[in-house]
């Protein structure tokens, strides 16, 4: 393949339809401990324990919302990337429901060890499911409560898995410096399931999910508003590709007025106020922006070549990172929301998919640095700090990784992975440690994570 056919086959296949705190130190560029992401936070984890909760009442319900319950709370509190759980068969054989049946020297002592310890009480009555939760200190006996919680909800798997979650985002977020966890959050993607791409939703860890448009036609790159209300996508009608909004409180479409032309990519600045995307209107695809309705519309890119896939900087929305193949190849560039001061980012290679960290200090993105004829390259995931502009791979030989985004605590990243002919969606602490698969089966591309 030579350079002139990559060129020409470039825009036409593949690049229209692209859409925490992290410390470096002055180690090696390519040494995986060289990134220090929120996961740490500085210190060593937190050693926790989340103990069975005691079921109470004989409601027939009560043991298998129980044990749904259970395996949510401490499956949340494991991926929260900042504890360090103990194990459940290293836990006393007690199982206290409130502070009083706790013994903290056992859950203290070895081979618990626990610093932390989780526990509380469940039972289901009267078609309502009843949770009483608690956090303690294990080293401190005198005043050893630091949380204590009570739920209710009509009984069913649904809510003993949401109450689970929202008691694990409270602990998270006692314990992980003030950063809200992101248990309740919501995963938007592409499925291909039903035959057409449809836009579809599941939790964070993969459970329920389920699609949300049924437009019968190919849609991609869902991206959901700040206040989670709408999703903005890209889809194909009669008149080719335009962007879509759908209202998640009406649940069905409602009006934007795409500009015409090739519109793909939507994006939403922080403030819910505007969309930039892409757009052939004039010819080649520009960057535009626009009012959360499509209008108010603004040419912000004049360049020869395509320009896709703009993301705002989260923390201003005075910055946009796109993609663009001025140069022939596309890269990740950075320029203010007005057009001004560009810069490139990436240095070579095959760049795609930028995806900003929420403290607007970071970059994620698809990145095959070694593209070209004749080169064993990889597509995988980066993050680059954009003061510096250096970069660490977190994915490596494990398939196509592309569609990076970041969860709002700032300390995951969900991803898509093409592998083995199928493609599904992965997630991973912002480092690249603890990678896991949230979908299995289908057609599954392009997530965006819900803003908290």
């Amino acid at each position: 393949m030579n350079g002139k056919h990559v060129r020409l086959q470039f825009p036409l296949k593949t690049f229209l339809l692209l859409s925490i705190s992290i410390l470096f130190s002055s180690s090696s560029l390519l040494a995986q401990d060289w990134v220090r992401t929120g996961t740490n936070l500085g210190v060593e984890r937190i050693r926790l324990a989340a103990a069975d909760f005691k079921p109470t009442g004989g409601d027939p319900q009560n043991a298998s919302l129980k044990t749904v319950f259970d395996t949510t709370l401490y499956s949340d509190l494991k991926n929260a990337g900042i504890f360090n759980m103990v194990s459940k068969s290293m836990a006393p054989p007690q199982t206290p429901g409130g502070p009083q049946e706790i013994n903290l020297a056992a859950w203290s002592a070895a081979p618990a060890s626990a610093e932390m310890v989780a526990f509380g009480a469940l039972g289901v009555d009267g078609g309502r499911i009843t949770v009483q939760g608690f956090l303690f200190d294990t080293k401190n006996p005198q005043t050893p409560q630091i949380l204590g919680k009570q739920y209710a909800d009509t009984a069913s798997e649904e809510n003993a898995r949401h109450i689970a979650h929202r008691f694990a985002d409270e602990i998270i977020l006692r314990l992980g410096g003030g950063i809200n966890g992101i248990c309740e959050t919501k995963i938007y993607f592409v499925s291909g399931r039903s035959g057409s791409k449809e836009i579809s939703v599941m939790d964070y860890d993969g459970a329920d999910a389920h699609a949300v448009t049924h437009l019968g036609t190919l849609s991609i790159s869902p991206r959901v508003s700040p206040d989670n209300s709408r999703i903005a996508f890209s889809s194909l009608g009669k008149d080719g590709w335009s962007i879509r909004m759908y209202s998640l409180v009406l649940g069905r479409p409602v009006g934007f007025t795409s500009p015409g032309g090739t519109t793909l990519s939507p994006a939403w600045s922080s403030d819910g106020a505007k969309l930039a995307f892409s757009s052939s209107r004039t010819g080649d695809n520009e960057i535009y922006t626009s009012d959360a309705s499509g209008g108010s519309l603004h040419r912000v890119t004049a360049f020869r070549g395509p320009d896709v896939s703009p993301v705002w900087n989260p923390k201003s929305n005075s910055q946009i990172a796109w993609v663009s193949g001025r140069t022939g190849l596309p890269q990740i560039y950075l320029m203010d929301a007005d057009g001004a001061n560009v810069q490139r980012m990436t240095d070579g290679g095959y760049a795609t998919s930028p995806s900003w960290s929420p403290n607007g200090q970071f970059l994620a993105f698809a990145w095959n640095r070694k593209y070209g004829p004749g080169a064993p390259g990889g597509q995988d995931i980066y993050i680059m700090d954009i003061a510096s502009k250096r970069w660490i791979q977190l994915t490596h030989d494990s398939g196509a990784n592309d569609f990076p985004s970041w969860s709002p605590d700032g300390r995951h990243i969900v991803f898509q992975r093409e592998e083995g002919g199928s493609t599904n969606l992965w997630s991973m602490l912002a480092d690249g440690t603890e990678q896991q698969q949230l979908t299995h089966g289908g057609a599954n591309s392009m997530p965006n994570w819900s803003w908290k």
